[in-house]
């Protein structure tokens, strides 16, 4: 688990500095908020107010702790047989993550992460998780075709010759997960997702034999590696592009779909809200709530719009967006 710890911190002290390159703005620079806990450790590194980039954070955490019942319960409703459906098993967990909210509309938000958990303190192996996904305000098709076919070459080179599955696999599962039940939506266009991997052949790829769980963590560190190289051609092609006052309204009420996805949907942010402890219960520590909301963009908006207001002309772009997030597409056919 260390090892990959270590790794986790490498890769966030390479990618800040990257994104701060790539913003441009040499005031902006990300602060580094460093804590230990009982159970664990981490770093929250947070950029705001940047050329480029409105708001950035990237995420280290490094924990370990006994599995609740609830816990345990839902771990083996995803198919982890090696958890005690009972709970108080010991576990080990790090996890790499990162949000970037573009300032400008035409740049779509970024957000990923990479993952190890395991039990027992995690010398036996365990499983990997992560992922890499995009939220466009409006449609480039050049801009998401080229992200996925990014992921899908990566995803090529830790599979069967000439196969795609791993990528077929994991961008299924991200259309999957990032889904607003509550709205019909999809919060974005997708990428790659996968979670509770301790083979490759549990994501749609080959079997490896007696080296699974190298194979697999050598697929998680090269999907860390590609992060930002997924989106930097994006960057490159949109960030000059004009914004208008009306594409910047429609930004902040998409946003607004970014946190009910977040509050409601997402497991990494509900468990964190749901283990505070109950009232009058001192001995506890309170969740790092800043560190659990930093994914939120630094500017929303709810503007109430009724059924008549909703209906746009035919080929209005903010149409075109939100006819893809009902229906995602396969933006590369076999």
């Amino acid at each position: 688990m260390e090892v990959f710890a270590d790794f986790c911190d490498e890769m966030q002290e390479r990618i800040c500095k990257a994104a701060e390159e790539l913003d441009g703005d040499t005031t902006a620079t990300f602060c580094k908020d460093e804590f230990t806990r009982p159970g664990g450790r981490g770093c929250t590194r947070v950029l705001q107010g940047g050329r480029l980039l409105e708001k950035a954070a990237v995420n280290v955490s490094v924990l370990s702790g006994t599995l609740t019942p609830e816990r345990a319960k839902a771990m083996r409703q995803r198919g982890r047989d090696g958890v005690d459906a009972i709970g108080g098993q010991p576990y080990a967990a790090a996890a790499l993550s990162l949000v970037f909210h573009p300032r400008s509309p035409h740049v779509p938000t970024l957000r990923a992460d990479v993952r190890l958990f395991a039990i027992d303190g995690g010398d036996g192996g365990g499983w990997y998780g992560g992922g890499c996904d995009l939220t466009p305000n409006y449609l480039e098709e050049q801009d998401i075709v080229g992200f996925h076919s990014h992921w899908r070459d990566v995803c090529a080179r830790h599979d069967a010759k000439g196969s795609d599955g791993i990528y077929r696999h994991c961008k299924a599962h991200c259309d999957e997960y990032f889904y607003i039940p509550a709205r019909g939506e999809h919060r974005g266009t997708g990428g790659i997702f996968f979670d509770d991997a301790h083979t490759l052949e549990a994501i749609g790829g080959p079997s490896s034999g007696a080296d699974d769980m190298q194979a697999v963590d050598a697929f998680t560190r090269d999907v860390a590696e590609n992060l930002l190289p997924s989106w930097e051609p994006i960057v490159a092609r949109r960030r000059g592009t004009p914004v208008t006052d009306a594409e910047r309204e429609w930004q902040c009420r998409r946003r607004g779909r970014y946190i009910e996805f977040n509050l409601l949907n997402d497991r990494g942010v509900r468990f964190g809200l749901v283990n505070a402890p109950p009232p009058g219960q001192k001995d506890v520590p309170l969740p790092r709530m800043e560190s659990i909301m930093v994914s939120a963009p630094p500017e929303v908006r709810w503007t109430y719009v009724g059924d008549a207001d909703n209906r746009r002309p035919e080929g209005d772009r903010e149409e075109q967006m939100l006819e893809v997030l009902r229906n995602p597409r396969d933006w590369i056919p076999n």
